[in-house]
């Protein structure tokens, strides 16, 4: 699918597909001026028996002709108009030729930035990776917005696009599939984002054997591929402060390891490294869009495969941060690779803060399903920060506990600590516990689990089915509102 847009001043009456705007009522008395008396006059007489809740009315009104209606609530909120756009692409979609014009004079109370919002939101859900389909579609949309008002400024055109590669960049990495999207291949296409002016640093086997990164070797250990970690760095601040860091899980493909997973849930494990995906999203876009801070993202990528030299239940590994780590559960194999990356990050980087992401438990999923992602933290305002993000770009959280007595049940009889808690109960706040052991420091850290959000099975508001890209909007909103 591909999205054309142009724009041109004049916003006279014009022939062809039409969208208009009007009040929440469908009080059409504005949009009179930019229609014919027939027009205005059917359109009318056809909302007098319309169900009038709807967002979008679609007049036919002869072969070449259509006008939408799109209604526009008062106090509209910026993701209201995002989703409107959505909304109107689906509406449109089916349709063989897709060419609209939309009438921006028309809009009521002329909300700021709407245009920006409006297609930002259908381009997002534009989305569809068919990549290997034999069959590729030439099918073009085509939006020619009208008029002076609304037209996206410069700095709002570049930071609409920055937003949407980034995001489109996340979702092309969760949808390839696991025998294409290795950790070697993966690692070569960070490795390619230096062209975006970013910083990348590759660290192989041989480098994070040196360094004592055996958590996350260990989950690699039953793959022919390689294990990394990489690091991707972007200086936009003109001082030299603590950068905010920004850590993913990049399990390429996970069986679960000797802790086999069943077949039925085991086809859905390409999607194991969105973690990693948001984060190098993020650093794309704050690249693209030559965001003012100091950023940096870590992604520890691996394949936790079953052979002849994987791990085993019971294996006991020392960390990166020197604490040994009892492996139980092969299949809780997310925590081991961020363990060492988190160390890491907080040991190399000395970061403002530590928010990383995990495609980490199915707990997460039991608890609050594909509507929010479970936040927790060590810290109220970072954590306050993030919620408030969220809610300004849909991509909802909600904080979860951690205490003291959840953390002991991650102690072992036989190493610093074991990997899973065979109590029963609490596995995403356990995982946690787990995962905030390895900040060592004190730095001001978050954890989001998101394991319900990174693929949908039936699409949501800003993207078709698969790959969502949760977390770049959402982190890119956080470091806008705070941190520039």
């Amino acid at each position: 699918m591909s999205i054309q847009i142009s724009y041109t001043k004049t916003s006279n009456k014009h022939s062809g597909n039409t969208v208009l705007f009007v009040d929440e009522k469908f009080n059409v008395s504005n949009i009179k001026k930019y229609i014919s008396t027939f027009e205005f006059s059917y359109i009318n007489d056809l909302l007098k028996n319309s169900d009038l809740k709807k967002n979008i009315f679609i007049f036919e009104l002869n072969s070449k002709r259509k006008i939408a209606l799109i209604s526009i609530k008062k106090n509209i909120k910026n993701f209201d108009m995002e989703n409107l756009g959505a909304e109107f692409y689906g509406r449109i979609n089916s349709e063989k030729k897709s060419e609209y014009s939309i009438n921006s004079d028309t809009l009521i109370g002329r909300q700021e930035n709407f245009i920006s919002h409006f297609l930002h939101g259908l381009k997002l859900k534009s989305y569809d990776f068919k990549k290997y389909k034999s069959k590729k579609e030439s099918k073009i949309i085509s939006i020619n917005v009208l008029g002076i008002k609304n037209r996206p400024s410069a700095k709002n055109l570049l930071k609409f696009k920055a937003l949407e590669e980034g995001t489109f960049f996340a979702r092309d990495l969760v949808s390839e599939p696991g025998n294409i999207l290795h950790p070697d291949e993966y690692a070569k296409r960070l490795n390619s984002l230096k062209k975006d002016g970013l910083k990348v640093t590759i660290y192989d086997k041989k480098k994070l054997k040196k360094l004592g990164m055996n958590a996350l070797l260990g989950v690699g250990m039953g793959s022919i591929r390689g294990s990394y970690l990489v690091t991707i760095e972007w200086n936009g601040a003109k001082n030299n402060s603590k950068p905010l860091a920004f850590v993913g899980k990049g399990v390429t493909f996970d069986t679960g390891g000797y802790s086999l997973k069943p077949a039925r849930f085991m086809e859905d494990m390409t999607y194991d490294m969105a973690g990693s995906a948001a984060v190098v999203g993020l650093m794309k876009n704050l690249a693209l869009r030559k965001s003012k801070v100091n950023a940096v993202g870590v992604v520890g990528l691996v394949e936790n495969m079953v052979s002849g030299v994987a791990q085993r239940p019971g294996d006991i590994v020392k960390s990166y941060s020197g604490k040994t780590i009892e492996v139980l559960n092969t299949d809780a194999e997310g925590r081991l690779v961020l363990a060492d990356a988190l160390s890491f990050t907080e040991k190399k980087f000395k970061p403002k803060f530590i928010i990383d992401l995990a495609t980490l438990t199915g707990a997460i999923i039991v608890c609050l399903g594909s509507e929010y992602a479970g936040l927790f933290s060590n810290d109220d305002k970072l954590s306050t920060q993030i919620i408030n993000a969220g809610q300004k770009v849909e991509e909802k959280l909600w904080r979860m506990p951690l205490h003291k007595n959840y953390d002991k049940l991650m102690d072992s009889k036989n190493a610093d600590m074991q990997n899973i808690n065979y109590v029963g109960g609490a596995g995403s706040t356990t995982a946690a516990q787990f995962l905030q052991r390895f900040i060592l420091n004190k730095t001001p850290w978050a954890h989001l689990d998101i394991a319900g959000m990174a693929f949908s099975k039936y699409g949501g508001a800003l993207n078709s089915r698969g790959a969502t890209g949760f977390g770049v909007r959402l982190l890119n909103q956080l470091i806008e509102e705070n941190y520039e």
